[in-house]
């Protein structure tokens, strides 16, 4: 990523002689699902029992279905995502499943509905499940098309520990490492007392042990004042980092209390985009060990860098956007896709 406009046109050379760039889009199905949660989750921003997904099927003429999913939060943010995505499938039938050249075709509709927010999203679910129409076509893993290695990748359970009583934490946390042999699990914080966080985070510690990756996060739920005064009581408390703490694009704040605690603050679920995730670096000076993306919101080449094979994987992983882009042995024979994918060095072995 070497600027704000790496995911200019010219930064996607087309997919000709690809693995599966000879498929071609016959439809684009969207169907709205509800999913209720077996733990309610309770955060500083709000309180979620049920989540909005949209499934998002990418058929060919060549009887392949690529497959991709969004999260919106919001049953009504759902809504108008879905509205965007039958508008953007009207260019895309008839068309090859090829993602640059969807994303290309997606850029004059940016330039009046915005580069940000529900218009780069829905490009996300395209490009998601073009993605995986290739790597079915190939018959190949996604890292393994894009010219990346399959290896293990730690990750967190995120699926519980809200802002529940400090008292019911630790029955939940070891609950949650069980559920999926973790080893990492992430601690929401936000209470109306900061005294009741740390007591949390310190009886979740004393329920799983040293050995396990504890993070925080408050959901962008704090002014700078209130961020600076509770990250710093939270630095004793030996998290790994603690996220959002500020609305997701108060980069200047970000950085004032990255500069002011010990414990690294995340953030980056919430770009769109690698022209935000430059901004951030460059502006706020936010490391790319501290910035986490999300899949659905980053749109076409930083979702193709950090797309691993999904199947099977839980959602959140602790591994940096610089390792997701920059694995050692990451050559593809295709300099072109691999240049695309913004993953390795196009033509390594």
């Amino acid at each position: 990523m070497s600027g704000p406009d790496a995911e200019s046109a010219g930064a996607r050379p087309a997919l000709a002689g690809a693995p599966g760039a000879s498929l071609v889009v016959r439809d684009v199905l969207v169907r709205a699902v509800v999913v209720p949660f077996r733990r309610p989750l309770a955060t500083r921003v709000g309180h979620f029992a049920r989540w909005p997904l949209l499934l998002i099927d990418v058929t060919t003429e060549q009887g392949i279905t690529g497959r991709s999913y969004l999260a919106p939060y919001l049953a009504s943010a759902a809504a108008g995502l879905r509205t965007v995505l039958h508008e953007l499938a009207e260019g895309l039938r008839g068309q090859p499943a090829a993602p640059g050249q969807a994303f290309t075709g997606a850029r004059g509709w940016f330039a009046l509905a915005g580069y940000q927010g529900l218009a780069l999203a829905a490009v996300a679910g395209l490009d998601i499940a073009l993605w995986d129409a290739l790597a079915q076509a190939a018959g190949l893993p996604l890292a393994r098309l894009l010219g990346g290695t399959l290896e293990p990748v730690p990750a967190y359970n995120s699926n519980g520990l809200g802002l529940i009583p400090p008292a019911a934490v630790a029955d939940e946390a070891l609950e949650l490492l069980a559920e999926g042999g973790f080893t990492a699990l992430k601690v929401r914080v936000g209470r109306d007392r900061a005294a009741d966080d740390i007591e949390a985070v310190r009886r979740v510690r004393a329920a799983v042990g040293d050995e396990v990756t504890l993070v925080a996060d408050y959901n962008q739920g704090l002014t700078l004042g209130d961020a600076l005064e509770r990250c710093r009581a939270l630095d004793a408390e030996g998290l790994t980092w603690i996220e959002e703490p500020l609305r997701y694009d108060d980069l200047d704040g970000h950085a004032r209390v990255a500069r002011d605690v010990s414990t690294p603050v995340m953030l980056g679920e919430n770009f769109y985009g690698p022209r935000a995730m430059h901004e951030a670096i460059r502006g706020a000076g936010v490391r790319p060990g501290h910035a986490r993306p999300d899949a659905d919101r980053r749109g076409h080449r930083l979702a193709a860098g950090r797309r691993r094979c999904r199947r099977g994987r839980p959602a959140h992983v602790l591994a940096s956007v610089s390792r997701g882009q920059r694995a050692p042995d990451a050559g593809h024979p295709d300099p072109a896709l691999a240049g695309m994918a913004g993953l390795g060095r196009p033509g390594a072995r």
